[in-house]
């Protein structure tokens, strides 16, 4: 695969460092995060993984102030607690795992949604929108179904074309929420590969939840491995999967092995 293709820019200033710090969350009376703790640089890539439930699309819906909350997130230093939604949305953009997708709507124009933050108020879009949002459309594969009802995309064309809505904001955070989840292999790569580019190129800082542990190890800086609401381990992909941590959190039978690119997690059938 091919990674010489570079997106869209980001604004000038690069990606931001987040932080949050001590977060706390649930749903009711039932807890799902407790006293989370994380730190990612401008232009890292922090992957949360984790068994079913631990808490990770909800991290993320926290961090981007759509879910209530204990403890702080910061930008730069900055907590995001009453900061205006406009100014929040061009800081940060998001691609969640199952979006809710407007009827009646082409893909262009889903894609041009992006551009909402960054333009005055009730405006029809600019040139620059325009532009923005064809580079975007066309390093995703999309810019042959631009005139498709967004209804009629296959779920990988649609996952696309709600990663290429976020990446139209120009964010200086992305978080992504399974981003691959609806891809086939081919696919999943090329969203990967497009997402390192720009964060290597750019600077922009990518917090993703990521299911494919091998995926994970090989495109992400730094692993944090949620079990139970809490972070169990953090670091280096390397440090963090390994079998022994397979086994307990996940209660798999696995083998890490080391690849070209990072650590690749290879499940291991039952002796019985």
């Amino acid at each position: 695969m091919s990674r010489r293709t570079a997106g869209p820019r980001p604004p000038a200033e690069g990606g931001a460092h987040v932080e949050v710090l001590g977060l706390t969350a649930g749903y009711g009376r039932t807890r799902v995060l407790d006293g989370v703790r994380l730190s990612v640089g401008p232009g890292g890539w922090l992957a949360v993984i984790g068994p079913n439930g631990s808490g990770k699309s909800t991290l993320l819906r926290s961090v981007l102030g759509f879910h209530p909350h204990q403890g702080q997130v910061r930008i730069d230093g900055v907590p995001t607690t009453g900061m205006p939604r406009r100014d929040r949305a061009r800081s940060m953009a998001y691609a969640p795992q199952t979006p809710v997708l407007p009827e009646g709507v082409t893909t262009r124009e889903y894609v041009t949604l992006g551009r909402t933050p960054h333009r005055p108020l009730l405006s029809a879009p600019r040139s620059v929108d325009r532009q923005v949002v064809a580079d975007v459309m066309e390093r995703l594969g999309l810019a042959p179904m631009a005139e498709r009802q967004l209804a009629t995309l296959s779920g990988g064309e649609q996952q696309r074309a709600v990663l290429a809505r976020a990446l139209a904001q120009q964010p200086r955070v992305l978080l992504l929420d399974e981003p691959t989840a609806a891809l086939d292999l081919g696919h999943a790569q090329q969203v990967l590969d497009l997402v390192d580019r720009l964060r290597r190129q750019d600077g922009l800082t990518v917090v993703s939840t990521l299911h494919d542990l091998t995926l994970a190890g090989q495109y992400a800086d730094r692993l944090a491995l949620l079990s139970e609401g809490r972070v169990v381990a953090e670091g280096s992909p390397a440090d963090v999967l390994t079998a022994e941590a397979l086994s307990t959190h996940y209660g798999a039978r696995a083998r890490v092995v080391d690849g070209p690119s990072g650590p690749a997690v290879l499940p291991v059938r039952s002796p019985d």
